[in-house]
């Protein structure tokens, strides 16, 4: 928590330590972290230069712990940027925009902003056109990336460098964008005063002026200037198709632009038609094949859609697919475990630790594993995991001994516990190959568990899947019955969970059972699917809720003394002079 107890406004020191504690208990609440910083910002009227040390301090310890828990938000690293240029100049500034690229790298508005704030303050131009370059290789593709091409083409207008708009404009000529069209009509009106080896890449000059010069007869009957104009032609022909190619893939691209609603990031969860879009985008550029085009599409979906482990997952199994790219492949893991996916949803980390086994790095596999379960002590699925992954580099005793230190552990509980032991004796009868021990743990732990489905469930899976043979087909079937009565009749199970295991053992006693299989089944249906009326189970409860809440009804009057009493009600009611006879 941060100090604030530098003077200044008590009452904004006091408001502040309030929000502190409330993120304490809370920490992923984004409307407290909002006031936080907003409060920050308020200190003494407004941080500047001439602020306390420690408010400044304050100010920017809220940004920071913000920003690494919201690291997309890139109106809150232009809001921190210019608060950094008023407190400590320039080179503050540039340190937080920086920041800023480096976690939201595909953010058109973030470039666009640093661009411009590095063309006020810096005057080397040479050093400010690497960084429209750097903006261009990060945000270049996107649909609305007009705002950063503007800001670059506007700086090369104020050096008057028309080669290098020319340039600029013969790149993004090429690009699906919104405002491809206007680009275009520039880039046409300023190639009639360009040189000739300007308007196409040399290999494609050098084909089309052998094209203009082999349709004239005779050869070398037309002057130099003739076959420029003719070349000149011929390269507007170009021309017009790049910008019908490109106005063919603009419009394939808008049928699923115009769908997105929210291109930023935000906690608030998107609706199903959101997801269901990117879904089919995705789809469609992988379809069209342009690495660079999918990879990109890939980190726009990933800053709306950052908490969905579904696109991470999508990106990681897609990018493992081309060649040479386990870096690759390993970053996108890294920074969906690290920052985004939040903890509660571990499916992303359990992929990452799968992955890092398979590079040869079991020790790192392991210490996801142990992340997970630090936070999430209880979670059955990452202790059976790591579980797994300690047979696999192991041995079953290894996996075994996992299960053993999380049942014994104080911060298990008891659900936890059931589920593991089913999954210690499931270890023992699938991979060791020994039921007689699998079977010596689920009973050893029965009375333990009888509220655990975990537990019931996978003992009566257990005993169903045995194999079976004349000589044991009687042993087997008194345990799987033992099981059952188990479930009816010890257990605490929901009615529900019941019913769904009892229905299993109904349809092993018609596909194994005996010949007097069909009337237990029929009795067990009775039971189980019938009315009340007719399940002893039931009608037990009903017995008791009977027993317990329905009060004793009053006899039954006799018909001759009601007529009496309702004769003497009527005499009564005339002698009072009432409106209406009594009601009996």
């Amino acid at each position: 928590m941060a100090d604030y107890s530098f003077g200044g406004n008590e009452e904004e020191n006091a408001e502040l330590r309030k929000l502190e504690i409330e993120l304490a208990e809370d920490p992923d609440n984004f409307e407290t972290w909002e006031k936080l910083v907003r409060g920050a910002e308020a200190l003494e009227g407004g941080i500047n230069r001439n602020s306390n040390p420690q408010a400044i301090t304050t100010v920017r310890n809220g940004y920071d712990r913000f920003l690494a828990k919201f690291p997309l938000l890139f109106g809150y690293w232009k809001k921190y940027a210019d608060l950094e240029f008023s407190i400590a100049g320039t080179e503050a500034a540039e340190m937080v925009y920086e920041r800023g690229i480096a976690s939201i790298p595909t953010s058109v508005d973030l470039w666009a902003n640093y661009c411009a704030f590095k063309v006020e303050t810096n005057h080397d131009s040479d050093v400010i056109r690497e960084l429209f370059e750097r903006g261009a290789n990060c945000v270049g593709l996107d649909f609305l990336a007009h705002p950063f091409w503007d800001k670059y083409v506007e700086f090369e207008e104020r050096l008057e460098a028309f080669d290098k708009i020319f340039g600029i404009l013969g790149r993004v000529i090429h690009i699906p964008m919104h405002q491809y069209a206007r680009y275009f009509e520039r880039f046409r009106q300023l190639a009639q005063n360009r040189p000739v080896n300007e308007l196409a890449p040399p290999e494609t000059l050098s084909e089309f002026r052998a094209e203009v010069e082999s349709a004239q007869l005779p050869p070398g009957s037309k002057s130099e200037a003739e076959t420029e104009r003719d070349l000149r032609m011929r390269l507007d022909t170009y021309h017009l198709e790049v910008f019908s190619k490109t106005q063919a893939e603009t419009t394939k691209r808008w049928t699923y632009e115009s769908e997105i609603k929210r291109p930023y990031f935000h906690v608030t969860e998107l609706d199903e038609g959101q997801l269901a879009n990117w879904r089919r985008y995705l789809d469609f550029e992988e379809s069209e094949g342009s690495y660079s085009r999918i990879t990109f599409l890939y980190e726009r979906c990933l800053v709306t859609c950052a908490h969905y482990d579904e696109f991470w997952l999508r990106y990681a199994r897609w990018m493992s697919a081309q060649a040479e790219k386990e870096e690759e492949v390993r970053n996108i893991y890294q920074r969906a475990s690290t920052v985004f996916v939040p903890i509660a949803h571990p499916t992303v980390r359990l992929h990452y630790a799968y992955f890092e086994e398979m590079t040869d790095r079991v020790d790192i596999a392991k210490d996801i594993h142990y992340a997970i379960l630090f936070a999430l002590p209880n979670h059955v699925d990452t202790i059976v995991s790591l579980a797994n992954i300690s047979r696999r580099h192991g041995t079953v005793d290894d996996a075994i001994q996992v299960y053993k230190s999380y049942i014994e552990s104080p911060e298990c509980d008891v659900a936890t516990k059931s589920a593991l032991v089913a999954e210690w004796a499931t270890l023992l009868w699938r991979v060791q190959g020994s039921p007689t021990e699998a079977r010596t743990v689920f009973e050893n732990n029965q009375q333990q568990y009888l509220d655990s489905p975990a537990f019931w469930t996978r003992y009566l899976l257990f005993e169903l899947e045995q194999p079976t043979s004349p000589d044991t087909e009687s042993t087997q079937y008194e345990r799987i019955k033992g099981v059952v009565d188990g479930i009816q009749n010890k257990s605490n199970l929901p009615s529900e969970i019941v019913k769904d295991l009892v229905q299993s053992y109904m349809i092993y006693l018609l596909e194994r059972g005996t010949k007097s299989a069909a009337k237990e089944y029929i009795t067990l249906d009775r039971e189980v699917h019938g009315p009340p009326s007719v399940s002893p189970t039931n009608k037990a409860k009903e017995s008791g809720k009977a027993a317990e809440v329905i009060p004793q009804l009053p006899p039954v009057p006799d018909p001759a003394a009601a007529a009496y009493a309702y004769y003497q009600q009527q005499q009564l009611a005339a002698s009072e002079g009432a409106a209406q006879p009594a009601q009996y």
